[in-house]
């Protein structure tokens, strides 16, 4: 499969985030929830973010993927700044650079899985003949393919996040933004859900990850944790000291292999 689509990448990260804040307002209390916030994210890296509920995680994924505007700061996706999109600008750039996956699958109950993926082919204007073809190729991606004609609710939680996977890949994005993929899932459905993402990345999609799931680094390159709506130092926080360290995924992990003895650590 060619998630990625395959004009030349600008230079510099795929996401890029510079000094992001976001604050709303509940009445008479202001709640600040993303503070000064800075990323790099690197084409094809698997992140996570991790952290507390109302840590912000939610917030600063929404303003990555333009459904939301910081307040001060800058956002850059694939070289583009699109903290200073308009709303034209940010639809096509949701339709065709970033593809998302939802905690609640999203998925439209009355369509078989096959349709959902095949709808957002539609949206997007592809043809009778590619969206057969591109549909079919996705869920047989997402191991689907026998189940491709039953309807959400004749899907286990798994299957359902599977078809979600796969039509946010149906568009080939640069980007995949997952905000809790696992969170109504069990641990193995979940393990299986990241493995499938780690599978994604590898063939050059950048993966972004919002995530509670303590087993989150078994599959990821990085892990980075917010607290009260601030990004702490790599390495830093609850979360990454039970788990070990920030760079403990599988990317990191061929990189000690692969170094020669004594060789520094790779950043």
């Amino acid at each position: 499969m060619t998630a990625a689509r395959t004009q030349p990448a600008p230079a510099g990260p795929a996401v890029d985030v510079r000094d992001v804040s976001r604050t709303f307002r509940l009445g008479s209390t202001e709640v600040h929830a993303v503070r000064h916030a800075s990323l790099e994210v690197t084409r094809g890296e698997f992140l996570a973010i991790v952290g507390r509920s109302g840590s912000g995680k939610t917030t600063l994924l929404n303003i990555i993927a333009g459904l939301d505007q910081p307040d001060s700061g800058q956002v850059f996706l694939e070289g583009h700044e699109i903290s200073r999109y308009g709303d034209r600008e940010l639809t096509e750039l949701r339709r065709h650079t970033v593809g998302f996956v939802f905690q609640s699958f999203g998925l439209l109950p009355l369509l078989s899985a096959a349709e959902n993926v095949e709808l957002a082919l539609r949206i997007a204007g592809a043809g009778v003949r590619e969206r057969g073809e591109r549909t079919r190729e996705l869920l047989e991606l997402v191991g689907l393919t026998p189940r491709s004609n039953h309807r959400p609710y004749e899907l286990s939680g798994g299957e359902q996040q599977r078809v979600a996977v796969a039509r946010a890949l149906a568009n080939s994005p640069k980007i995949v933004i997952a905000d809790e993929p696992t969170g109504e899932l069990d641990s193995t459905t979940g393990a299986q859900i990241f493995q499938l993402l780690r599978e994604v990345s590898a063939q050059g999609v950048t993966v972004i990850t919002a995530t509670h799931d303590p087993f989150v680094i078994e599959h990821v390159d990085r892990v980075l944790e917010m607290s009260d709506g601030e990004m702490l130092p790599e390495g830093q926080g609850v979360v990454v000291a039970q788990s070990g360290r920030a760079r403990s995924g599988p990317a990191a992990r061929e990189r000690a292999q692969t170094s020669p003895p004594g060789s520094p650590a790779r950043p």
